[in-house]
């Protein structure tokens, strides 16, 4: 059985002070062994560090937001995934739909971010996901494809499991465009249906056993009220969660939800 992840992506939200209050309470509330269900949280970048003081003596994995391909140089603004490695980052998000549709990454773009952060022993969260205009002109499988292998292009099997440390791990997650931060929810069949799609793809280009083994994350507007219902999924593995991260109250059911199934 794959075990469940449930990661938190505060995107550009918290202060010092609230994200530190904030990982405190998860912290606090999450069961200390790793064993059952896999915990995530995402700050801003600036704090990492703070936030990651407040894991330090708990099971929840620190994540980053995004990075860049190159391990250092003349790149004003950026951050290097040796650098959050430096931080005690466990995963780092990438090809997130903000990144894509807002700040124009490209798949190539994110291709040489994965290769790097798993080079780099950090974990690695793909996004993909497709538009409304593309779910309704029934292009989603054709979307997905091409994402997940241009994401994926070059890399072996091994390079999704074993970075230098011992450590790296890639979790896919689908996370509907149309569905981020609007309300609106792809359904437990729909994203079902998707995350079929992706593991079969990942059969065909990298095995049926390395496929099995893939955790698939949804995100899209998960809340208390749905992650039950989307989380029995066969092949939804966990979630991705954004503004109902932000608060202990909306996330800690959540995580209670995945633990409830294991």
């Amino acid at each position: 059985m794959r075990r469940p992840f449930v990661a938190g992506n505060w995107k550009m939200n918290t202060t010092a002070a609230s994200g530190c209050a904030l990982a405190r309470e998860i912290a606090a509330a999450v069961p200390t062994s790793r064993d059952a269900v896999d915990v995530l949280v995402a700050p801003p970048l600036p704090y990492l560090d703070c936030v990651d003081d407040e894991l330090a003596k708990s099971a929840v994995m620190l994540g980053a937001q995004n990075c860049y391909h190159e391990k250092e140089g003349a790149f004003t603004g950026e951050v290097s995934p040796q650098m959050l490695a430096d931080l005690d980052v466990d995963y780092v998000i990438l090809g997130h739909s903000e990144r894509r549709h807002v700040l124009g990454e490209t798949d190539a773009d994110v291709n040489k971010k994965v290769a790097a952060a798993l080079a780099a022993g950090l974990g690695v969260i793909l996004c993909v996901g497709e538009t409304l205009e593309q779910r309704e002109a029934g292009e989603t499988e054709k979307v997905l494809a091409e994402q997940l292998s241009g994401g994926l292009a070059g890399l072996t099997a091994e390079q999704f499991t074993a970075g230098p440390g011992g450590n790296a791990d890639l979790v896919l997650a689908y996370e509907p465009v149309w569905a981020i931060g609007t309300g609106k929810t792809a359904t437990p069949e729909m994203a079902q249906e998707a995350h079929a799609f992706l593991r079969s793809k990942l059969a065909e280009g990298w095995g049926d056993d390395l496929a099995a083994e893939t955790r698939i994350q949804y995100g899209g507007s998960v809340k208390p009220a749905n992650a039950a219902d989307l989380l029995a999924q066969p092949d939804v593995d966990g979630a991705l969660v954004g503004g109902a991260s932000l608060t202990a109250e909306n996330f800690l059911p959540i995580i209670e939800a995945a633990f409830a199934l294991v």
